[in-house]
């Protein structure tokens, strides 16, 4: 690595929140990590109001940058961010998260003995008494269990706590941005790098907390667009003549719905397996408008053509 260029480039796209923006920011200025060995790059994905001010109030406490584009999502946004990136590794999170103080050091350890490989940290919830948040973190720990059991054979990362080396990154071509939603992205990049014969390591010491918000209609919305997003990641897998991925037995989704359960066995474990299958079935009505939708677009310009 070049002399004077810093290990880490951090990369944050950030969206109309000004207020979880600034706590993002204020902890990575608390990381516990030599203030010289990193980079911060906050990429503005067309903010009605510019973070700009909230950007440069942290300029005096740590490298970083403030990048602005046209509204296109956060995969975009996360590839223009490297482009500018000067660090040796890519750290993703996003601008809801507030990384532990030890996370770069964490990362930066585990890169010593797996510097080829995506690796991917543990996100928890902050918020424990917002029920549709705990629902999705949930989930999600759920599929990192399923997935990610043998941690250094691992499969799948959300893109709000990964990281991975810079040069790796842009040798496969970063986050595909074809895809028209935030949703679906992290995972196709994940397949996508298994693809490519690198590999994937689950770090748990690598800590991020999530600070999302939800009710019950942004609920609904979120995992229908993942359903919508699991459709797209088919298609690019057939693009690649793989092989579709089938869906998961049925244990897989029983085991899901027993998962609120381990944690406890009161009241709030009922309401959190209703929740859970409320994402399956806002997930696969999703997954089906979504090929509907292309297969109506299909015939009709397929009739279109015709008349013409």
């Amino acid at each position: 690595m070049e002399k004077g260029l810093p290990t880490f480039s951090i990369i944050v796209p950030t969206y109309n929140r000004l207020d979880q923006l600034t706590l993002c920011l204020r902890a990575l200025s608390n990381l516990e990590y030599p203030d010289d060995d990193f980079e911060v790059i906050v990429v503005d994905d067309g903010s009605s109001i510019s973070p700009e001010p909230v950007v440069a109030s942290f300029s005096n406490r740590i490298n970083i940058t403030l990048i602005r584009q046209e509204n296109s999502g956060p995969a975009t946004a996360r590839n223009i961010g490297s482009t500018h990136a000067k660090g040796r590794y890519l750290a993703f999170t996003d601008d809801d998260c507030i990384p532990a103080s030890d996370w770069l050091q964490a990362l930066k350890e585990q890169f010593t003995a797996t510097q080829d490989h995506i690796i991917g940290g543990k996100t928890l919830n902050t918020l424990q008494k917002n029920l549709f948040s705990i629902a999705s973190y949930q989930l999600i720990s759920y599929l990192y269990d399923y997935y990610n059991s043998d941690s250094n054979k691992a499969r799948f990362f959300t893109s709000n706590n990964i990281a991975v080396s810079a040069e790796g990154f842009r040798a496969i071509g970063g986050f595909d941005t074809t895809f028209p939603l935030a949703a679906g992205e992290d995972r196709e990049l994940c397949d996508r790098w298994l693809y490519h014969g690198y590999k994937m390591t689950y770090l748990p010491e690598a800590i991020v907390y999530h600070n999302h918000t939800m009710f019950l209609r942004g609920f609904w919305r979120q995992h229908f667009n993942y359903g919508r997003g699991a459709f797209y990641f088919h298609q690019i897998r057939l693009n690649r003549h793989q092989d579709l991925i089938r869906f998961e037995p049925l244990s897989f989704y029983m085991n899901l719905l027993r998962y609120p359960f381990m944690q406890s066995r009161d009241m709030r474990a009922i309401l959190l397996m209703l929740l859970l299958l409320c994402s399956q079935v806002a997930g696969t009505t999703g997954y089906f408008w979504e090929k509907n939708s292309r297969w109506g677009i299909r015939l009709f310009l397929g009739k279109y053509w015709k008349r013409k």
